[in-house]
């Protein structure tokens, strides 16, 4: 508990009170907490399981994207919406996988938590390790396709994948040091 308390101290006094309440009782269960903070990370991966199937490929999710398109945007050309499909495609790849990896994130951050109780020292141990299960993901993923009739493999999808679990470290790290120093300043004296 007293780990807990702190962890919550270091993000600042009053962030999440009711939510520190409701969970109070799991949090002390350290075996329970550390399977919820896994669940994202699980759920993640059970979504990109799901994309990557022959019903998730560019032909199928063209059938039901192009609809949605044009009621939001109008008529579109063939060849134009072929190119817009792409991009929509190679966002959902950067976005999800940004995502997935910050599920993976904060799973290894409270599984290092009793080793490391600074946030600065755990991140920096929790995210090459959420990085690394990121593009191992990624990388089954695109093996995966490949083995799939009308679907395409790329390295690229894996670099690209990797590059948007970089950009949601990136910005989880200065979200983080933001908050971090401004509890510091509402703690020193005036």
């Amino acid at each position: 508990m007293e780990q807990t308390q702190a962890a919550w101290e270091e993000l600042g006094d009053g962030v999440y009170p009711c939510v520190q309440s409701i969970f109070s009782q799991t949090m002390q269960n350290r075996p329970l907490r550390l399977l919820l903070h896994w669940v994202p990370a699980l759920l993640g991966i059970a979504v990109i399981l799901v994309e990557s199937t022959v019903l998730m490929g560019a032909a199928n999710t063209s059938r039901w994207l192009l609809p949605i398109w044009e009621k939001l945007f109008g008529p579109v050309t063939p060849e134009r919406w072929e190119i817009i499909h792409h991009f929509i495609r190679k966002t959902g790849h950067f976005i999800g996988y940004g995502t997935v990896s910050l599920g993976f994130f904060d799973a290894w951050r409270v599984t290092l938590e009793a080793r490391f109780p600074q946030w600065r020292t755990r991140f920096r141990y929790a995210a090459p390790l959420a990085l690394a299960c990121t593009v191992l993901l990624a990388s089954w993923d695109e093996w995966h396709q490949s083995l799939l009739p009308g679907r395409t493999s790329s390295p690229r999808d894996v670099l690209l994948d990797f590059c948007g679990a970089i950009i949601a470290h990136l910005v989880l790290y200065g979200v983080m040091s933001l908050r971090s120093r401004r509890a510091r300043v509402q703690i020193q004296p005036a």
